[in-house]
């Protein structure tokens, strides 16, 4: 397929050091500020941290990317106990004008001089609900979908705010709003599992869990990434 110019311009850059503590829990969401740029290597961003290195970043969450706009809609939802922009997710690179429907997992994008390949939705947590003052947060993400992705990094170097993101390379036929809503489905579905775990580009964690309900014939229990300790 021929390249294709998906945003002309970067919204934002974000990135951050500081690890803090969100209601009593450790986290390094409200820690990021814009950049002019951000200096990405094959295994982080440079003076970006991660507060909980199991759940976030790795190889495969190298960079999150989330949709400005999302932020309208979830204020005119009335989730957020307080007005909260970008980069409230978390976020290191803003856009206007792409979302997970025109994003596929296994996308190969180029972000200045940057490659990068699309791996995974973003699974919400209790964080969310606890950043945004509301209960309901993180499964009103994890509902609509609208929860931006991550991406590895296929060739280091530096994005501005001044650069294109563009789609070289196509692999799957499945959207990141797809992948979100087959891989939360409210009902076991293993083949859609199996169709989801065989997409190529696929983040390695995301493969294993699909594979260990497959074999498990079950879901496993989403209470406390939801709502934290207070579920049990």
């Amino acid at each position: 397929m021929e390249s294709q110019i998906l945003v002309e311009q970067i919204s934002g850059l974000y990135l951050g050091e500081a690890i803090v503590e969100l209601a009593s829990v450790t986290s390094g969401i409200n820690h990021k500020s814009r950049a002019t740029e951000l200096q990405v290597g094959t295994q982080a961003v440079v003076g970006d941290t991660q507060a909980d290195p199991k759940h976030h970043g790795g190889l495969d969450r190298v960079l999150h990317h989330f949709p400005r706009e999302h932020y309208g809609q979830y204020r005119r939802w009335d989730m957020m106990a307080s007005f909260k922009d970008a980069p409230a997710m978390g976020e290191n690179i803003s856009t206007v004008g792409l979302d997970e429907t025109q994003v596929h997992i296994g996308d190969i994008i180029k972000i200045g001089e940057v490659e990068l390949q699309v791996t995974q939705p973003r699974s919400p947590c209790f964080k969310l609900n606890l950043q945004f003052g509301h209960n309901e947060f993180a499964l009103a993400m994890q509902q609509s979908g609208r929860c931006g992705w991550f991406y590895r990094v296929i060739k280091p170097g530096t994005i501005y705010e001044t650069d294109s993101v563009v789609l070289l390379e196509r692999l799957t036929d499945i959207s990141v709003a797809e992948a979100m809503h087959i891989y939360f489905l409210p009902e076991f579905n293993a083949e859609q599992y199996q169709r989801l775990a065989d997409c190529k580009g696929l983040a390695v964690a995301w493969v294993h869990s699909l594979q260990r309900r497959i074999e498990n014939n079950a879901i496993e229990d989403w209470q406390m990434r939801l709502y934290g300790p207070q579920a049990n």
